[in-house]
């Protein structure tokens, strides 16, 4: 039997990102893990500190509900390679909430920079 999602099942889900993300890493692959994300695979990161690398859940477009990252402009690179993958960790439990692929892989030396543009998350309404 199909149903549809409601706003605040779905923004349950969403909270995670508003409220537990601390960090937004730079990887050079797609981590499945905490460790993979903050270590094995990272390149660099960004420390926002609980709440403040994403907004709350909001309507999302055509359907669903959305949280939105604040773009990185002043990323720490701390490894050099190609970062091709990001991941959003949150250390005070040593949780991996999201990980996903980069629109273009970056070339990133450690001591430098690295910018992301803000990005969506988003949970579409089902279908019913």
């Amino acid at each position: 039997m199909p149903g549809t999602i409601g706003s605040r099942v779905a923004d349950a889900g969403l909270n995670a990102l508003d409220t537990e993300a601390t960090h937004i890493y730079v990887c050079s692959a797609n981590p499945t893990t905490h460790t993979e994300a903050t270590s094995t695979y990272a390149l660099g990161n960004k420390n926002f500190g609980a709440g403040a690398a994403f907004g709350a859940p909001a309507n999302a477009s055509p359907d669903g509900r959305k949280v939105s990252s604040v773009a990185i402009t002043d990323g720490s690179v701390t490894a050099t390679g190609t970062a091709s993958h990001f991941a959003v960790t949150d250390s005070v439990n040593s949780r991996l909430l999201l990980s996903g692929s980069l629109s273009a892989t970056q070339a990133v030396t450690s001591g430098n920079t690295f910018s992301l543009p803000s990005f969506d998350f988003r949970f579409p309404a089902a279908a019913s």
